[in-house]
C-alpha cells in the first residue's frame, strides 16, 4: 500500500463534486470508487465531461476492499459511515481527507471533538458499526496528532470548532465550488424562480400534503422545479399536479444543473446542504436563495434569505 498513493471513496453525487474540487485544488489525478447508483453514474459522467481531474472510476458495492488496500490516502465522503468505519478499523488508513455529506460536516466535526456520539445524527445505530466505532474514532484521532487528518469543506466550522480541531491536529481547508463554477458551461435557461425537492417527506419528516402546501406557495406565478434523487413517484405524480410548475428531471445534483448560471435566479429550498453549497455556487450572478422552515406543525415558514453576492 502506498502511504500517499490517494483514492477518493464516494457514495453521493455531493461527494463527487467534492472530490473534483479536491483534485482541481491539488492539481493531482484522483482514481475513484464510487458506489454503483444511476446518480453516481451520471454525475460521474458530467464531472468528467468538464474536466474533472480523475483517473479509473470503479463502481462497487459494499466495502472496495482491494481498491482501499491498495492506497494509503482516503478521500472519504462520510465519516458517520458504517463500512467506512469497518474499513478504517481493519485496513488502518496512513492519511484521510474528509469530503462534504451534505450539511453533516457539522456534525462530524463536532463528533471528532467529542461533543457529540460518533454516530450518524438521528439514526438508531446497532450491530458491528456501533462495535467498531471506537476503533475507527481512535484511527482518525491517532493520524490527526501525526497531522494526517484533513476537513476539505464548503460549510463554515464556526471559529470554536476550527480553533479546537486545529489544536488536536485537524487540518482545514475550505473551498468555495471554484473548480465547478469554472468548468460549468452555460446553464439551460429555467426561468427565474426554481424549487428544490426535497427528501423530508421521504424520511418521514413532514407529511406529504404539508410539503404539497409549501411547493405550491413556493411556485405561485409560475416556477421549474428540480427534484431531489430521493423523490419517490408518488411525490413527484403529486408535484406535478402543481399549477405553474415545471418539472426539469435531470438526475445531477442540483449545484451541476445551476453552476453555469447567468441570470439571477429565486431559489426556493426547504432545510438542506443547498443552503450552503448554492450561494457558493451561484457566486457572482445576483441570485437568492430562500430557505423556508419546517414548524412543529409540519408547516413551512419563510426564515432564511441568502444572496449570492
Amino acid at each position: 500500500m502506498g502511504r500517499e498513493d490517494v483514492l477518493a471513496w464516494v457514495e453521493s453525487p455531493l461527494q463527487l463534486i467534492g472530490a473534483a474540487e479536491w483534485a482541481a485544488a491539488h492539481r493531482t489525478t484522483v482514481p475513484v470508487a464510487g458506489r454503483l447508483t444511476p446518480q453516481i453514474s451520471a454525475t460521474a459522467d458530467e464531472l468528467l465531461a468538464r474536466g474533472a481531474r480523475f483517473g479509473e472510476l470503479e463502481p462497487y458495492l459494499g466495502i472496495p476492499w482491494n481498491l482501499l488496500a491498495r492506497h494509503g490516502h482516503w478521500l472519504v465522503g462520510d465519516g458517520f459511515s458504517g463500512q467506512f468505519r469497518l474499513a478504517a478499523a481493519v485496513l488502518r488508513p496512513h492519511r484521510i481527507t474528509f469530503l462534504d455529506d451534505g450539511a453533516y460536516a457539522i456534525a462530524y466535526a463536532d463528533a471528532l471533538l467529542g461533543r457529540r456520539a460518533y454516530a450518524r445524527p438521528h439514526v438508531a445505530e446497532r450491530g458491528l458499526t456501533t462495535l467498531v466505532a471506537p476503533f475507527a474514532a481512535e484511527l482518525v484521532h491517532r493520524r490527526a496528532t501525526a497531522r494526517n487528518v484533513e476537513m476539505f469543506t464548503a460549510f463554515d466550522l464556526g471559529p470554536d470548532r476550527l480553533e479546537a480541531l486545529v489544536d488536536r491536529g485537524f487540518g482545514i481547508r475550505r473551498h468555495d465550488f471554484s473548480w465547478t463554477r469554472a468548468s460549468a458551461p452555460a446553464a439551460a435557461t429555467l426561468g427565474r424562480r426554481i424549487v428544490l425537492g426535497s427528501a423530508l417527506p421521504v424520511d418521514g419528516r413532514m407529511m406529504l400534503v404539508d410539503y404539497m402546501r409549501w411547493v405550491t406557495d413556493a411556485a405561485a406565478g409560475g416556477a421549474v422545479y428540480l427534484p431531489h434523487r430521493r423523490e419517490t413517484a408518488e411525490q413527484l405524480d403529486a408535484v406535478a399536479t402543481v399549477p405553474g410548475l415545471r418539472i426539469h428531471q435531470t438526475g445531477l445534483p442540483v449545484e451541476l444543473v445551476l453552476a453555469g448560471a447567468r441570470h439571477p435566479l429565486d431559489v426556493r429550498t426547504l432545510p438542506s446542504s443547498t443552503t450552503t453549497t448554492l450561494p457558493l455556487v451561484l457566486a457572482g450572478t445576483g441570485a437568492t436563495v430562500f430557505t423556508d422552515v419546517v414548524g412543529r406543525n409540519g408547516r413551512a415558514r419563510p426564515s432564511a434569505r441568502t444572496a449570492a453576492a
